[in-house]
């Protein structure tokens, strides 16, 4: 259980958290190993989990409409969490993971036990979602950015 702490503790969305908050999310992670390449979850499934990088690194990718399949949009390492919106909202996956280095381990935090940690225990849920929010906001901006370097800043097509 300490090394699942350590993992939280460098996780942008625990930040903040007490010893025994973190003890206490700790509790409900547990361990998976994707070997390199190896799909963690596809564009359009479910989405029930929240998964932190304890090593190694994770590409995260999208479908394009033009036949393109498997465009890399961002590469995760350790301490970044994946699948929060999942935390928020169960709907579809917006794009696929997959391990992008041999044995990448991943802290996997099931939705429906999160979210009851946090209805039990109201200072942590509210720490928890404030740094969510955080989180998808940095997310938002760096996306609006990308879109915008590449409206305002490549060439026309001839």
């Amino acid at each position: 259980m300490s090394s699942f702490i350590s993992v939280l503790k460098q996780s942008d969305i625990f930040y903040q958290f007490t010893p025994t908050q973190l003890e206490l999310a700790a509790n409900l992670c547990q361990e998976v190993v994707f070997a390199n390449g190896e799909t963690i979850f596809e564009e359009n499934s479910r989405s029930k989990e929240l998964y932190v990088i304890a090593s190694g690194e994770v590409k995260i990718l999208i479908n394009s409409t033009a036949g393109k399949k498997g465009t890399v949009v961002a590469i995760l390492r350790r301490g970044q969490s994946f699948g929060e919106v999942a935390l928020v909202d169960e709907g579809l996956r917006s794009a696929s993971a997959r391990a992008g280095e041999k044995d990448t381990h991943l802290v996997v935090i099931p939705r429906d036990r999160l979210v009851m940690l946090c209805e039990t225990y109201p200072q942590l849920g509210y720490r928890l979602m404030y740094n969510l929010a955080a989180d998808l906001a940095m997310k938002i901006r760096n996306t609006d950015l990308r879109i915008r370097e590449q409206v305002l800043y490549t060439p026309p097509k001839k």
